[in-house]
Order: C-alpha cells, then structure tokens, then sequence
C-alpha cells in the first residue's frame, strides 16, 4: 500500500517561527518535532512546504537529524498531498458564512495573548 503525502509548513509549525523572517537563519526547533515527524513518518511521506530557500531548510533539517523523515521540500503545493499542515490554515468545513467569520477574525496561533504568555 502506498503512503499518503502530507505537507507540512516549516515555519510556526516545525520551528518557534513568531513572525521575524530572515533569509539567513532558520529559528530553533519547536519541541517535540523530532518524535512528530518519526511518528508521522511511519505511516505518511511528509513534504515540507516552506517559501524558504530550499538548501537552507535541507541544512536545518540535516542539523536537527529531521532529513531522515523527510521526502521533499518544495515551495509549490502539490495535488497530490492528502493533507496540509499550517500555522496559517482554516479548515472549510462546507459552510461558507463560518469559513467568511474564520478569515476575518484569524490570526496565527503565536500571535494570540495566550501563547505570548506562556
């Protein structure tokens, strides 16, 4: 049987990404990621979708002994991914006007008063 694809968005999910972009450096790993990917990896091919440099994020990735879970990096959602994940996503659950009031009150989770806090 062939696994499923999944897409997952590097920054604000694989990292503690808050929102300072640079071109150069990558921000540390997020807890828990090395065991999320070893036990995603076990039934899916993971991609990682990023806008990032692609040599920069294989050199993370190598750094963080993530490269081992890992099928593709790519900047270019790929149809054949049953899933994505993102720090920047809201799900369509088949109505529209929830869908209309999720994009007009979103707001990625590390922007939110109770991850700051924390």
């Amino acid at each position: 049987m062939t696994q499923k694809i999944i897409s997952i968005d590097l920054d604000g999910v694989l990292n503690n990404y808050k929102g300072e972009y640079t071109t150069v450096n990558i921000p540390e790993m997020r807890d828990g990621t090395f065991e999320f990917l070893q036990k995603l990896s076990n039934h899916y091919r993971i991609t990682i979708f990023t806008a990032r440099n692609k040599k920069l994020v294989e050199k993370w990735l190598i750094k963080n002994n993530l490269m081992q879970f890992i099928q593709n990096i790519t900047n270019k959602k790929s149809p054949y991914s049953s899933m994505f994940l993102d720090d920047r996503a809201i799900n369509f659950d088949g109505n529209f006007e929830k869908a209309y009031k999720n994009i007009k009150e979103f707001s990625p989770y590390w922007k939110n008063k109770s991850c700051k806090d924390s």
